[in-house]
């Protein structure tokens, strides 16, 4: 077993390789690893796995990119780490280092199994390693020394959501002081998931065996709904879908697949409805999209996969959506025998598609030969045959791209179209596939049997390739709340204390947990006169967030005018605690240190 100050000698080494010694920057790039079970019990294993997926949720805020627990599991795919095993703490900072990770978040935990009437406990051990500097996140002391500072919290595993949104609260807090949430707030995020239906999630995401995952799934999704009055699970229908995609059962697929789709959808428009910015599951949303809409392909769906398929290319410019949304429509074109009009605008609708997808992709040869084949149908034949020796440059063995190269210079009068067509014979030899497509081409001058290409990458490919090309964003746990908050400290400040209280009315009816709220309040009470209002609702303002040092300090200057010297110093000790440098805080301290004189 490696010593700590082994450990610790590591990370020095390569937090020098990485990048010299740094201050904290205003972003950080984290990444959490699953925790580690040092109970011996291996089936609870699925707590350090819960507490990877959740923290990385968490501690998506404003000044931090997250690395996603799914983007973490296609790095060590790519590195060829084992998914089965946790990463040592050098191969952890080599998984930060190709990722730009700032701040690596790592723990370890002990459950002590439930016996008798004594329920199940777990103790939780987190540390942070400042990858830059080649150090673990700890406190300085006035003598220049540091300590290694572990959030340690001990509980029931039962509330093993509230733990992991203290050990967020704890983790935004010692990044920085001046944290914006308040633990109760991360807690309340942490729990937005049953209990019950998370730790069966969980399990469904470790368990190698499909029968397995699908029952694990199935469950957290029937627990989640049957909790939350019928809404679906997303994150579990979405790993459904992949299970039923994975083992041919693409009905079951699609039901799952939709069903995540329809809670997006919901989910967005309540937001809109609300004029609040939505927390919606974008990520799932493209997955399923993406997977039901050549799902829907396959069927010979036409018209619902390109409904499925087109928000991804009008939203998420995706390059895959894009070939895959302009294959289908060229598909539906073809299919389309009733109404040529029709036909000619889905030809015209699909070659546009295919493109922007050969644009985004010039060196992909699936995507190439589709916009050739596009190209061709539309009877633009000059740039097919440019087009589709593009495609045959980078897959020198495709005999359909060489049989409708060799039709469009046949066309041009060109004469390497014997060379092309010898080529296309020599390489459509399976099921005699050459002269069935020639036959039907001297019938019809049509190519029915030659369709294109929209390969159904795997799962890790999607994440890693396809949904990097889209920009990153932070689900920042903002709302509407932040804007009358602002609009409220505006008007205290010009002295329009009516108005500031209507809106922080309306603060406290949607957020009735706003500690800010609370203290703004005792502000205006404290301006006319009111102390037993101030008061109040300065208590109450720290009892929902006990670090908001304003209202300590503004409850300490009341005792000091009321005499009450023993409150007023409890308030400045409890205000110094919270950040001792503070002038309002020193000055505090001199007021009532003067009061007991």
């Amino acid at each position: 077993m490696i010593k700590k100050s082994s450990l610790f000698a590591i990370i020095l080494m390569l937090g020098a390789v990485f990048a010299s010694a740094q201050t904290q920057s205003a972003t950080d790039v984290v990444m959490v690893l699953p925790f580690e079970n040092t109970s011996g019990k291996g089936e609870f294993n699925w707590v350090g796995e819960s507490f990877a997926d959740s923290l990385s949720d968490l501690l998506r805020v404003p000044t931090i990119t997250v690395i996603s627990n799914e983007q973490r599991k296609v790095l060590q795919q790519q590195l060829r780490i084992p998914l089965t095993s946790l990463p040592s703490l050098a191969t952890s900072l080599k998984l930060a280092q190709k990722t730009n990770t700032s701040l690596l978040v790592s723990g370890r935990y002990e459950i002590v199994p439930a016996a008798g009437e004594a329920a199940a406990t777990i103790k939780v051990s987190v540390r942070m390693v400042r990858v830059n500097e080649g150090r673990y996140v700890g406190e300085d002391f006035p003598d220049g020394g540091r300590q290694t500072n572990e959030i340690v919290i001990s509980d029931a595993l039962s509330k093993l959501q509230k733990i992991q949104g203290q050990v967020a609260f704890q983790i935004l807090y010692k990044r920085n002081r001046a944290v914006e949430y308040s633990q109760d707030y991360m807690i309340g995020l942490a729990s937005k998931v049953p209990a019950k239906a998370f730790e069966a999630y969980i399990k469904g995401l470790i368990t190698q065996s499909v029968e397995s995952r699908e029952n694990y799934f199935k469950n957290a999704s029937r627990l989640y709904s049957e909790a939350l009055e019928g809404i679906p699970y997303t994150e579990a229908e979405l790993e459904l879908g992949h299970l039923y995609l994975s083992t041919k059962r693409g009905n079951e697929a699609v039901a799952s697949f939709e069903r995540v789709i329809s809670q997006y959808t919901k989910c967005r428009d309540r937001a809109k409805t609300d004029k609040k910015p939505a927390r919606c599951q974008d990520q799932s949303f493209a997955e399923a999209s993406f997977y039901i809409g050549l799902l829907y392909l396959q069927q010979g769906n036409f018209e619902s996969a390109m409904a499925t398929l087109k928000p991804l290319a009008d939203d998420l410019h995706l390059t895959n959506a894009y070939n895959a949304l302009g294959a289908i429509t060229v598909q539906g074109s073809r299919a389309e025998k009733k109404n040529p009009a029709r036909a000619a605008a889905m030809l015209n609708d699909g070659l546009e598609l295919l493109k922007k997808a050969a644009e985004s992709s010039p060196d992909d040869a699936s995507i190439l030969f589709n916009y050739a084949t596009a190209l061709f149908l539309n009877g633009n034949l000059t740039e097919s045959a440019a087009q589709m020796r593009n495609a045959i440059v980078k897959n020198p063995r495709d005999g359909e791209a060489y049989f409708i190269l060799a039709k469009a210079l046949e066309t041009l009068k060109d004469a390497k179209a014997v060379e092309m067509a010898n080529e296309a014979q020599r390489l459509l030899t399976d099921n005699n596939k050459y002269a069935k497509l020639e036959t039907e081409w001297q019938k019809s001058r049509t190519l029915p049997d030659v369709s294109l290409r929209v390969i159904q990458p795997a799962r890790k490919d999607f994440v890693s390739v396809v949904l990097s090309r889209r920009p990153i964003t932070n689900a920042a746990p903002v709302s509407e709340t932040d804007t009358l908050l602002a609009q409220a400290r505006t008007q205290i400040k010009n002295g329009q204390d009516d108005d500031a209280m209507a809106t922080l009315r309306r603060v406290l009816a949607s957020e009735p947990m706003s500690a800010e709220s609370y203290s703004l309040l005792g502000k205006i009470h404290l301006r006319r006169g009111d102390i037993d209002q101030a008061i109040s609702s300065f208590k109450t303002s720290i009892f929902w967030d006990n670090r908001l040092i304003d209202a300590h300090v503004s409850l300490g200057k009341i005792y000091v005018e009321k005499g009450d010297c023993l409150q007023a110093k409890t308030y400045a000790v409890s205000a110094a605690e919270i950040d001792a440098e503070n002038q309002d805080v020193l000055a505090l301290q001199r007021l009532s240190e003067r009061c007991s004189k």
